[in-house]
């Protein structure tokens, strides 16, 4: 017998607002937390706007000591220990460095890139050849698992700990092999999400690439707009989002705050055929994605109330949303209530996934549905699809039972999970 998932604790570092209630509060009053940044205009820059969470250094002092910050400027590694330590804490357990060995508990956490400051940094001390003053965390901040190495250690678990990184399905993915790994009894807790770093030399490949939006560096909060007809690019976005997964048994025992259960879900890749690309999706891999996340959930179609699209405010968002409604064979007015978290936040990359999975963790607890912002004009193509009132513009309670959730990454890779209102 395969054990119930539920998720237990939350934790979330977005440009709208760092920590569940600020998060929250945001998110239900639509509030954008992109900015204009003059070092991206200094830079040269098309894109001079994005999402960047504000940390201080006396919040930074919270979640990691004198000894860690020496010498620290991995922002993915910051992000991720926030947000995984506060969804620790959310669940009930302590922070303890000198605590015992948890062999139940486990921790899959993401990322794309790491560092990637810090690796400049070391390249030039080395080409200057002042390789001992690279400093002791060099390695840690510049290796791709760095972020699991210092979460892994603070935490102290000993059951599976690894980063996974998959572009934009970095934390869904992360999410659903937390889910199986504690599903088939391998684990009784997955600590589970993803983070993103908001580094110049990340950002500048993609500005570089023109798929970014230029048009709103006077007015950044309206940049971000997925779903929209003048929609010109996506927003870039950084930060991090933590989920604790748990066995149902494990968290009625300790009688742990359930916010959701997870269903069921799928991974799989369009392999660059019929269509895909590195950078677009096979239609027909990301209807199957999402049909078998529908099967391994054991739900219909029909009981999906919400969807968390991925939407990233480029000229794909009319496809993703073509490709919903062959998958689930439901149109027009029939269609479920969909929104993009990207509208506020900007595309946070490989925390994409994690970020916008706690969004609707938080709306399934909460009962509402929030807001798309940007998108008093919504593309031609997407209504000839689906009734406008399914993409709200304000937010609204709503009786949610179901949310599906999906991500779709640069190399045609997709995940989907399927989230449930708990119940007993």
């Amino acid at each position: 017998m395969k054990n119930r998932v539920v998720i237990t604790g939350l934790g979330v570092v977005a440009s709208n607002g760092v920590g569940v209630p600020a998060f929250t509060n945001a998110i239900k009053a639509g509030t954008s937390g992109i900015t204009f940044h003059q070092s991206l205009k200094d830079k040269g820059f098309s894109c001079c706007i994005g999402g960047i969470p504000t940390v201080s250094e006396e919040k930074k002092a919270i979640y990691l000591s004198p000894l860690q910050l020496r010498g620290f400027n991995s922002t993915s590694i910051l992000y991720g220990c926030m947000a995984g330590i506060d969804a620790w804490k959310d669940a009930g357990f302590t922070v303890d460095e000198k605590s015992d060995l948890d062999h139940e508990s486990g921790l899959i956490f993401g990322t794309g890139t790491s560092g990637i400051e810090k690796f400049r940094e070391a390249i030039y001390k080395i080409d200057d050849q002042k390789v001992r003053r690279l400093g002791s965390t060099s390695v840690v901040q510049t290796m791709a698992s760095g972020i699991s190495a210092y979460l892994g250690g603070i935490l102290g678990l000993g059951n599976q700990v690894t980063t996974n990184s998959s572009a934009c399905t970095t934390g869904t993915e992360a999410l659903l092999m937390g889910f199986e790994r504690i599903k088939n009894g391998k684990a009784k807790r997955m600590l589970v999400g993803s983070s993103s770093d908001s580094s110049l030399y990340t950002w500048g490949g993609f500005d570089a690439m023109r798929v970014m939006s230029y048009k709103h560096n006077d007015t950044p909060e309206k940049g971000s707009r997925p779903m929209s007809e003048t929609a010109s690019g996506f927003v870039p976005g950084s930060g991090a989002g933590a989920l604790v997964l748990e066995s149902l048994e494990s968290a009625l025992e300790r009688k742990a705050t359930i916010y959701a259960e997870v269903l069921g879900g799928n991974i799989n890749s369009g392999g660059q055929r019929n269509g895909g690309t590195l950078t677009a999706p096979n239609s027909e891999a990301v209807q199957r994605c999402i049909t078998n996340a529908m099967a391994d959930a054991k739900i219909s179609s029909n009981e999906i109330d919400m969807i968390n699209g991925h939407l990233t405010a480029t000229s794909k968002d009319a496809l993703e949303i073509e490709n919903w409604t062959v998958a689930l064979q439901r149109k027009g007015t029939e269609f479920p209530y969909i929104n993009s978290l990207k509208s506020m936040v900007g595309h946070c990359l490989a925390a994409a996934g994690a970020i916008e999975s706690v969004a609707s963790v938080i709306q399934l607890k909460e009962q509402f549905v929030f807001p798309n912002i940007n998108c008093e004009d919504i593309h031609p193509e997407i209504l000839a699809l689906i009734a406008t009132e399914k993409i709200p513009q304000k937010a609204s309670d709503r009786d949610i039972n179901i949310i599906a959730k999906a991500s779709f990454g640069f190399g045609d890779v997709n995940a989907c999970v399927i989230f449930k209102k708990y119940s007993k």
